[in-house]
């Protein structure tokens, strides 16, 4: 088997007939006392998968059914017309940027280097015309574009014929990636394969014609599908214990169980989310300087790998919930998971309406652990946990919003409801909402329920300052364009957030066991 820059050359077949048969048999000779020469037929390459790591059918379709969930039914009825049909369809509203789609670089480098040398390259794809001279036209490497218009959906064998009849048998090489292209390889003088599987790369080598074998530049399958998970992410689910150890219930062996099934179902459920939320998203994180690595945007995993692995995960968060845990739970988590979608479809394109939600969604975590081990949900928790998440939320669109401008544009952040006019209101906004947390914590000490928990409250008074220092200092590292774009997981990753979360939650057991509270 080749390596990935292996290259395996063998001498092109030519036409058995005709005055091709001549010039070719002569062509051969002369090679055999010169050694070999570059090849002179088109090189014909193939689009989704091979010069892109993606198909732009699946891009197309994804962008309709989240942008218009209510019509996904009609890509059924389009599709039982035929797959050209479903493809006309879908190209008459699919906008997209070609400078930002996944290339395969290499290919595209040595695609370069071949029109260098005086080749002509042809783009033979299955996906709709529209799509495919609209690449084309941005990588200026074509000379020819043959795609799917009209009836015929240009893949396989209609591609073979087409190149066939076009340019002779064995006077083309083509470039695939795919079983649909061992039909246009048998008829090519040359092939070219780009991808990493065993199999196909041993059906195509049967051909006799396989000169080189391209890396497709993926990474294992599970590797990506669990990176996709963002599993960093889960430990924001453990939010979910808090009304566990703010009830001091943490000693009771079945509310421990459940509030641990109650993460692992939160875990799930959110992994979900952020599976489906990549695919609604994934046009505009491919502009962004970090999202643009996450494994949808990047190509490392396809589209319709999103779409099997979003319901794969919530089924079992459900099935867990329905089966071990109170209905209460069952109802958070649905409310979650409902909110969560209303945000990726909808609700992350409306300003403020966006940090309200996401405040909202970590403060139903609270809610949803409260319903796990049936407590009440604390009047001041709920409070400081709205704002305190408010503010970050705000802190993560202001570290948005802080890299458009430093990017000199006065456009809106992809996929938001901000200009970059909004950065010192949204700052004001988000520094206002963290006091304001601090403050609730102030207040709770007073509460008279807090001196039933802890004998001795006043040691939570430490917490206040630990906490505006940690706020002051987290918007100080945004405005200096240093926060990641996630401030829990800068948060996470922050030794000085660590110490102070450990110096508060010392504070909460002094206040604790000074008293001796039961």
């Amino acid at each position: 088997m080749p390596s990935d820059e292996e290259a395996v050359d063998v001498a092109p077949r030519w036409p058995q007939s005709g005055p091709g048969a001549i010039a070719g048999g002569a062509g051969v000779q002369a090679q055999a006392a010169r050694g070999p020469a570059a090849p002179t037929n088109e090189l014909v390459v193939d689009l989704d998968g091979t010069l892109i790591r993606t198909d732009l059918l699946h891009e197309a379709a994804n962008r309709f059914v989240t942008r218009n969930a209510w019509q996904s039914l009609r890509l059924i009825v389009w599709l039982a017309s035929g797959r050209a049909a479903l493809k006309a369809r879908l190209a008459g509203g699919y906008d997209f940027d070609p400078a930002s789609l996944p290339y395969n670089e290499p290919l595209v480098d040595w695609l370069k280097e071949q029109r260098r040398q005086g080749r002509r390259l042809v783009l033979a794809t299955a996906s709709h015309v529209h799509a495919a001279e609209r690449v084309a036209k941005h990588l200026g490497l074509f000379d020819e574009v043959h795609a799917t218009e009209g009836a015929t959906n240009l893949k396989s064998v209609h591609k073979r014929n087409l190149l066939v009849e076009r340019y002779g048998e064995r006077g083309f090489d083509y470039v695939g990636d795919a079983a649909a292209d061992l039909a246009v390889w048998k008829s090519a003088g040359r092939a070219y394969l780009v991808g990493s599987s065993p199999r196909l790369i041993a059906k195509a080598r049967a051909l006799g014609n396989l000169a080189r074998v391209f890396d497709d530049g993926r990474p294992p399958l599970l590797g990506a599908l669990f990176r996709a998970l963002r599993p960093h992410q889960w430990l924001k689910n453990l939010l979910v214990l808090v009304p566990l150890f703010a009830a001091h219930r943490y000693g009771d062996p079945q509310s421990l169980i459940r509030g641990l099934l109650a993460l692992v179902a939160f875990s799930l459920t959110a992994s979900s989310v952020y599976v489906f939320n990549d695919l609604a998203d994934v046009a505009d994180d491919r502009h962004h300087p970090h999202k643009r690595h996450r494994p949808f945007a990047a190509g490392d995993l396809s589209l319709w790998h999103g779409w099997l692995a979003w319901p794969a995960l919530l089924l079992p968060a459900f099935g867990i919930a329905a089966l071990f845990l109170p209905a209460a739970f069952v109802a958070a988590l649905a409310a979650y998971w409902i909110l969560t979608l209303a945000y990726s479809l909808q609700l992350k394109q409306r300003a403020v309406v966006d940090v309200l939600t996401l405040a909202g969604l970590y403060t139903l975590r609270i809610v949803a652990g409260a319903a796990a081990i049936d407590v009440p949900v604390s009047f001041w928790l709920l409070t400081f946990s709205m704002f305190i998440f408010l503010s970050l939320a705000l802190m993560k669109r202001f570290s948005e919003l802080r890299a458009v401008r430093s990017a000199g544009t006065k456009q809106r952040i992809r996929g938001r409801g901000y200009v970059h006019e909004d950065l010192e209101l949204v700052a004001s906004l988000g520094t206002g909402a963290g006091y304001i947390a601090v403050l609730v914590l102030a207040l709770y000490i007073q509460d008279g329920r807090t001196t039933e928990l802890y004998r001795m409250p006043g040691f939570i008074w430490l917490a206040c300052p630990l906490l505006l220092f940690w706020i002051s200092r987290a918007w100080l590292v945004a405005h200096r364009g240093r926060m990641h774009d996630d401030p829990v997981v800068f948060a996470l990753q922050d030794r000085v957030s660590w110490l102070v979360g450990a110096c508060i939650v010392a504070a909460f057991g002094l206040a604790r066991v000074a008293g001796g509270a039961g």
